[in-house]
């Protein structure tokens, strides 16, 4: 493990950010760790994980100081998110969605939107970013609910699938399309729906092959009335607002793979030094050796890639689509790939519930898959080499 504490100990962390993440270390291990093979048993919300997370108050920390928060660096969110997801992947995606959710308020928002909604945020609250749709998945330009202006109103009509957190959330950042505006990427258009608005409802909670504990809803908008305050930006400006919180979200997910990554390394190498067969650890035997380098060796390379693309979140570069992709792309293959090993290599131990290798096995594979497919990512990094034609 020496090259991985190596690595992580190269983090220029400043004095408050070492404090908060020795704290939330802490939280991750004592109490969010141990909880986890409950809650994912039983898939009950971990609401006892929010509970503490929010009394360390680390909403705060991606929340303009300006609206109740104590704003600190992306890398240090990201690092936070690692943490937690190594202790909990459940937990980690229900904690990270705030940031996905809000991001769009706090870049796209005018004063009055930031002063009234984000406050709550800050304060513990949990938001759900409202994508998907049956008929739009990768393809968000496919999406059907509708937002009819009436007056100072907007009705919504419409539904939502696989929604994180939408069982839970406070507030809703919701896209759409908007009444009258022609053209699938034009009319997309996004708005703040907030809990308890009638005709809101939730009609499903998906019962999932792995992190379990993350409520995943359908939702359903039946004659919705939201004041026009509630619109992001202009009517037909969703598809930037879109574009631009994916970009922040998606090195997001990859921190939270590479958390499931290196409890999945960990478990494995710790299993391998005290395991023996025929007079030997495991891990001296050479083949095992091998395998056991190609991983570190990959989730050292990705690891740094995080933080590579984190310093240029803080440094405020101005596109980092495909940077982002790459991170997305080989952090959630690489999850997969380390869980699926973890488990070959604690042999019946690992497809057993007792380890939670089995755990992290389910709980890796949604990470190739939300936030853009693995597919599309591979898509979007292939065709950036594309020439542009004269």
């Amino acid at each position: 493990m020496q090259v991985l504490r190596r690595l992580d100990a190269d983090q220029k962390w400043t004095e408050e950010e070492s404090m908060l993440l020795d704290s939330v270390r802490l939280l991750a291990t004592r109490k969010i760790a141990p909880r986890a093979a409950e809650y994912d048993k039983t898939a009950e919300f971990p609401w006892q994980n929010i509970h503490d997370i929010n009394a360390l108050g680390l909403n705060a920390m991606f929340i303009p100081e300006a609206y109740g928060g104590a704003p600190l660096s992306y890398a240090c969110y990201l690092a936070c998110v690692r943490e937690i997801s190594q202790a909990c992947a459940s937990t980690g995606i229900i904690w990270a969605t705030n940031f996905h959710a809000i991001k769009p308020l706090m870049e796209f928002g005018n004063e009055e939107q930031k002063h009234r909604l984000l406050p709550r945020i800050a304060e513990g609250g949990l938001a759900a970013l409202v994508i998907t749709e049956s008929s739009a998945g990768s393809d968000a330009t496919g999406m059907k609910t509708s937002f009819t202006e009436d007056g100072d109103a907007i009705i919504i009509n419409g539904a939502k699938i696989f929604i994180s957190n939408g069982d839970v959330a406070d507030l809703y950042v919701l896209f759409g399309k908007w009444a009258g505006i022609e053209g699938a990427k034009e009319a997309i258009t996004t708005v703040i729906l907030e809990k308890g608005t009638p005709g809101l409802s939730v009609t499903r909670i998906e019962d999932k092959m792995g992190t379990r504990a993350s409520g995943t809803a359908s939702l359903s908008f039946d004659n919705c009335r939201i004041p026009r305050a509630n619109l992001l930006q202009g009517p037909g400006d969703g598809l930037k607002i879109l574009l631009g919180s994916l970009n922040k979200s998606r090195p997001s997910v990859a921190a939270h793979a590479l958390g499931i990554a290196r409890a999945a390394f960990e478990d494995a190498v710790a299993y391998m030094n005290d395991r023996r067969q025929f007079r030997k650890r495991l891990l001296e035997f050479q083949g095992l050796q091998f395998n056991i380098a190609d991983l570190a060796s990959e989730l050292v390379l990705v690891e740094s890639w995080l933080w590579r693309v984190a310093k240029m979140v803080d440094e405020h570069a101005s596109d980092i689509g495909i940077e982002a992709s790459i991170l997305k792309l080989r952090a959630t293959d690489l999850a997969m790939r380390m869980a699926t090993d973890a488990v070959q290599f604690l042999g019946g131990y690992g497809y057993c519930k007792d380890y939670r290798a089995e755990r992290l096995m389910r709980d890796a594979k949604i990470t190739q898959i939300w936030e853009g497919t693995n597919q599309i990512h591979r898509q979007l990094i292939g065709r950036s080499f594309l020439n542009k034609e004269s």
